[in-house]
């Protein structure tokens, strides 16, 4: 992950090195220096939590996972442009090996994972899904990782968070920075007798972060793991504006009532006790979200972005 890059090259490389399933084009040279832990193919079953598993997914030995694969770190498409990787894939992939269960992925855009749950085409969501209230509504969710919002821009910009009225912000369409956090800024700007933020969204993580690198937003918005990943790849290029804020859990999200949602805690605990959850964050730089206990719906932000 601390590759570096030459500034020229970086319209190309962050394409790639900070993508998922949206941008696939190659770039020269090798640009993720993180793959994955390897620490998978260790997972042994674990008989209590696999019993805990619904008799149809069982049956089907596969458990099936959506993901939009366009937030590196935690999920992204790999330098073959269809595998994914990343932190929060090694360990949905982790959690299925715990559950004697051959991971089968989807790649889908963001907004439709939770649909594609409800509909029972999709078993379990892993897409860095921030777990809250409004979201609860719709399906579960099992609590992985504590994640925050933290800003970056070009180094040297000196952007402030709290005085950003009149910048522009880039953001991926579909996080709470885009439907909850920019427009909330956004709006005491304009209260205040300021002008608006304006806010530009993009399909993936990857062109919001190209927007800041190539001069067309100021800065731009993303949960706390998915900025320092841009931060330390782009070695130079960018730097964090501000500090972490609004901390909330991620979550594995299930259907709603399923008891897939304790095989999935059960499966997550044992990674936990083990030490093979805190290996695999440690492997992508990721370990300062990490939790010791694995819970269900414990989000309790509003969540109106939804």
């Amino acid at each position: 992950m601390k590759i570096r890059f030459a500034l020229p090259a970086l319209a190309a490389v962050a394409a790639l090195a900070l993508a998922g399933c949206t941008n696939t084009d190659g770039a020269e040279g090798g640009a993720n220096s993180i793959g994955p832990s390897g620490l998978v193919e260790t997972v042994e079953v674990d008989d209590a939590a696999a019993a805990l598993v619904p008799a149809d997914i069982a049956d089907a030995g596969k458990l099936v996972m959506g993901s939009d694969g366009d937030y590196f770190p935690n999920e992204f498409k790999a330098e073959d442009g269809t595998t994914l990787t990343g932190w929060g894939i090694e360990l949905a992939e982790a959690v299925a090996a715990k559950l004697g269960l051959e991971p089968e992925w989807e790649v889908l855009d963001f907004d439709s994972i939770i649909p594609r749950i409800e509909e029972g085409v999709v078993n379990v969501g892993a897409s860095s899904f921030t777990d809250n209230l409004k979201r609860q509504e719709t399906v579960d969710f099992v609590n992985y990782y504590n994640a925050g919002t933290l800003w970056a821009a070009k180094a040297g910009a000196n952007i402030d968070p709290d005085n950003a009225c009149g910048l522009k912000v880039a953001v991926q369409q579909g996080t709470v920075q885009e439907r909850t956090e920019l427009p909330a800024r956004s709006k005491k700007c304009v209260d205040d007798g300021e002008k608006a933020i304006e806010i530009l969204p993009f399909d993936g993580q990857a062109a919001a972060t190209n927007a800041v690198v190539n001069d067309q937003a100021d800065a731009f918005s993303a949960d706390s793991p998915v900025t320092l990943g841009a931060v330390v790849e782009l070695g130079g290029v960018l730097e964090p504006q501000g500090a972490v804020f609004a901390s909330e859990p991620y979550g594995f999200a299930v259907q709603k009532g399923s008891p897939l949602a304790q095989a999935v805690q059960a499966a997550l605990q044992s990674l936990m006790d083990d030490g093979t959850y805190l290996e695999i964050l440690e492997h992508w730089s990721a370990e300062s979200g990490a939790i010791t206990e694995a819970t269900i719906n414990a989000g309790t932000s509003p969540g109106d972005e939804e």
